[in-house]
C-alpha cells in the first residue's frame, strides 16, 4: 500500500472510530459490536506502528472512554483512569510478558511477575471515593481525566455500600452491570412504550447510571463488582486488595485466579471461553494484572494504558477485514458460486481468508465491491459469512463485481438451472466434462459423508 492510500485509510478509520466511540460512550447507543470496534482499532494501531509519522496524540488509539454528557457535574479524577490494552491470542499474551520482563531487567529487577486473572465484566466503570468509610462521591470514567458526577444515582444502588465496615479513606474502582434477564424485561417494557431498546447489558447499565432522574435508577437492579483500590495508605498486592474489598462490604467476583505462569492463565481463559454465555452478566475476556505493586510501579504506563495489566479478549465472533478479490468456485453439482477473497483474519479461533457470497442477489444486497472493508463472522460458529460492508471506509478505487456469463473452468455458458424444469438465482455449468466438477465429485466420493475411504482425502 503506498503512502497516499495509507494516509487516506488512517483518516477514514479515525473519523469512523470517533463516530462509533461517541455512540458507545456518550450516547449509550452503539451501532456496531465491541468486536467490530476492536478490530478497526487493531488495524489503526498496526498502521500507526508501521508508519509512526502518521501517529497523532489525538488518535482514537490514544483516547479513553467518552465525553461527559450535559446535565452532569464534571469530576476531575485525582488518579487518572486508564483502560487496558487488548491481546487476542496466547502468543500475544506471551509477548506482553516478555516486554514487561525486559523493562524490569533494565531497572535491575529480576523478580518474576506473579499474576491475578479476573473476568472482564462488560459493564460501566465507576469510581467511588470514600472518606473515613463514608461514600462522598461517585463518578464515571469519562475520558480518563474527567468524568461525570453520578453520586445521587449510586446512592440508590443497593449493591454498593455507602458505609464501609471499616473507617478507611480510599477510592474504589468497580464495574456496574445489569443481569441479562433484567435487560429482556426492561426492553419489553420499552417496546410497549414505543422507546428504543438497549443493545446489551453494558448499554443498559451505562444508560441507567446516566439518568438525570435517580428514581429510575432505583427501580433497576444495578449490580457492581469491585476490583481495584486507589489512594490508600497501605500497599497491598492485587490479590490482597480483592480480599480487603470483600471485607469492606463490596461484591467481588469470586471467579479469579492467582498464579505465577501464563499456562495456568490460558487454562482459566479456555474454561471461561466455554462458560461465558452461561453467566447472568456479560463477559468479554479475562483481565490479567501483575500481582506485586512494586513491579506495577516499575512497569508504569504507556500513553494510554498501564503496562502491568492486559485484557485477553475472547475469540471474536465478528471482525473486520478487506475484500481483495471476488472469484468464482465451481461445485460438484455445477453450481458456480462467487467467493470473496479476504485479507486473512482470525475469527473465533480460525484464520479465515475466503467467504462465500452465495449468488448475485446476495452481492446486490450487500452492495459489496472489491476493496471494501467488511464485517465478517462465523455462522453457527462454523461457516464464515460477510455480514455487512463498512461503506465509510470504501476506497476510491473500489471495483464493482459483475457475474460471469461462462464457466471459469471450462468456458461453458452458464444457466440458471442444472436442468430445464425450474429456474434458480444461482448459476450452473452444465458440461459433463468440466474438470472442476469432476474433481469436486471425486473429492465428495472419497469423503466421510460418502464412501469414507481410509487414507483418501481432498489432497
Amino acid at each position: 500500500m503506498n503512502k497516499k492510500v495509507v494516509t487516506e485509510r488512517v483518516v477514514a478509520l479515525r473519523l469512523l472510530l470517533e463516530k462509533y466511540r461517541h455512540e458507545y460512550h456518550t450516547l449509550d447507543k452503539p451501532t456496531v459490536t465491541d468486536q467490530v470496534y476492536d478490530s478497526l482499532i487493531s488495524e489503526l494501531v498496526k498502521i500507526e506502528t508501521d508508519f509512526p509519522e502518521l501517529d497523532h496524540p489525538m488518535s482514537p488509539t490514544h483516547r479513553i472512554g467518552g465525553t461527559t454528557q450535559e446535565g452532569f457535574t464534571k469530576v476531575v479524577h485525582t488518579v487518572r483512569q486508564w483502560s487496558y490494552d487488548n491481546v487476542f491470542s496466547y502468543e500475544e499474551l506471551g509477548s506482553w510478558e516478555a516486554r514487561n520482563i525486559k523493562i524490569l531487567e533494565k531497572v535491575s529487577i529480576t523478580q518474576k511477575p506473579k499474576y491475578v486473572a479476573e473476568l472482564k465484566i462488560d459493564g460501566l466503570k465507576v469510581v467511588l471515593k470514600y472518606e473515613l468509610g463514608v461514600l462522598v462521591q461517585a463518578a464515571t470514567r469519562g475520558d480518563g481525566a474527567i468524568g461525570e458526577d453520578i453520586t445521587e444515582n449510586i446512592k440508590t444502588v443497593r449493591s454498593i455500600p455507602t458505609f464501609l465496615t471499616k473507617p478507611l479513606s480510599m477510592t474504589v474502582i468497580g464495574e456496574a452491570w445489569i443481569a441479562k434477564v433484567d435487560l429482556v424485561k426492561i426492553n419489553k417494557d420499552r417496546i410497549k412504550e414505543g422507546l428504543d431498546v438497549y443493545a446489551n447489558t453494558r448499554n443498559l447499565a451505562a444508560g441507567t447510571l446516566r439518568q438525570l432522574d435517580s428514581s429510575i435508577v432505583a427501580k433497576r437492579n444495578i449490580q457492581i463488582f469491585a476490583y481495584d483500590i486507589e489512594e490508600y495508605e497501605d500497599t497491598l498486592t492485587q490479590a490482597e486488595e480483592l480480599v480487603l474489598l470483600e471485607e469492606l462490604g463490596f461484591n467481588v467476583n469470586a471467579e479469579r485466579l492467582s498464579c505465577d505462569n501464563l499456562k495456568d492463565i490460558q487454562d482459566f481463559y479456555a474454561k471461561w471461553t466455554q462458560k461465558r454465555d452461561r453467566q447472568e452478566y456479560g463477559i468479554d475476556g479475562v483481565v490479567i494484572k501483575v500481582n506485586q505493586k512494586d513491579l506495577c510501579e516499575a512497569l508504569g504506563f504507556t500513553a494510554k494504558s498501564p503496562r502491568y495489566g492486559i485484557a485477553y479478549k475472547f475469540p471474536a465472533e465478528e471482525v473486520t477485514t478487506r475484500v481483495i478479490g471476488i472469484t468464482m468456485q465451481v461445485g460438484r453439482t455445477g453450481a458456480v458460486t462467487p467467493v470473496a477473497e479476504l485479507e486473512p483474519v482470525l475469527v473465533y479461533g480460525s484464520m479465515i481468508a475466503r467467504a462465500t457470497l452465495h449468488n448475485k442477489d446476495e452481492i446486490s444486497r450487500l452492495g459489496i465491491r472489491v476493496g471494501d472493508s467488511v464485517v465478517l463472522r462465523k455462522a453457527g460458529d462454523v461457516i464464515p459469512e460477510i455480514v455487512s460492508v463498512i461503506k465509510p471506509l470504501r476506497p476510491k478505487d473500489s471495483i464493482a463485481f459483475k457475474m460471469p456469463t461462462h464457466c471459469p473452468s471450462c468456458d461453458t455458458k452458464l444457466v440458471n438451472s442444472p436442468n430445464s424444469k425450474d429456474l434458480s438465482v444461482a448459476l450452473y455449468c452444465t458440461s459433463d466434462t468440466c474438470i472442476s466438477k469432476i474433481n469436486k465429485k471425486f473429492i465428495y466420493f472419497v469423503s466421510k459423508k460418502a464412501f469414507n475411504i481410509d487414507g483418501f482425502g481432498e489432497r
